[in-house]
């Protein structure tokens, strides 16, 4: 079975709260609920943190033994260098996501840490930018 994990950065704990009419009015376990059930023959597993360092960590901790991370690193994809060297640490493949179109919102969220050591980057789906990351990993 497939192992795969969805990471989130900040204030992606307040999804169907914050800006709706940005993000939607889902919230993430709600939609996590939804994905799981839709993916039942895959494990997926969940992490949230406002915390930097916790991101980092756990890009450590399954970065080397999970098939692969989907990473929103949300705010922290623009200004953390630290984030970017942890996903070029490890061995496990990441997509990079956003629920909005970064490239259609302020200038500093056009540059991404992240980005140049991912996989691939997915942006300005919604929620489903999450469904299209998994969907990478598990089509040939």
């Amino acid at each position: 079975m497939k192992k795969l994990i969805i990471i989130n950065g900040p204030n992606l704990n307040l999804l169907g709260k914050r800006e709706p009419e940005i993000y939607g009015s889902l919230s993430f376990t709600e939609f996590l609920d939804e994905i799981k059930a839709q993916y039942n023959d895959i494990s997926i597993d969940y992490f949230q943190s406002n915390v930097e360092g916790e991101i980092i960590n756990k890009l450590h901790e399954v970065g080397f033994n999970h098939d692969g991370i989907v990473l929103n690193a949300a705010a922290y994809t623009h200004t953390s260098v630290g984030i970017g060297d942890a996903v070029a640490a490890i061995e496990t493949p990441v997509v990079e996501v956003h629920i909005s179109n970064t490239f259609d919102r302020e200038e500093f969220r056009h540059q991404s840490y992240v980005a140049p050591h991912a996989k691939g980057v997915i942006v300005g789906f919604g929620l489903q930018s999450y469904e299209l990351a998994i969907q990478s990993f598990i089509k040939k």
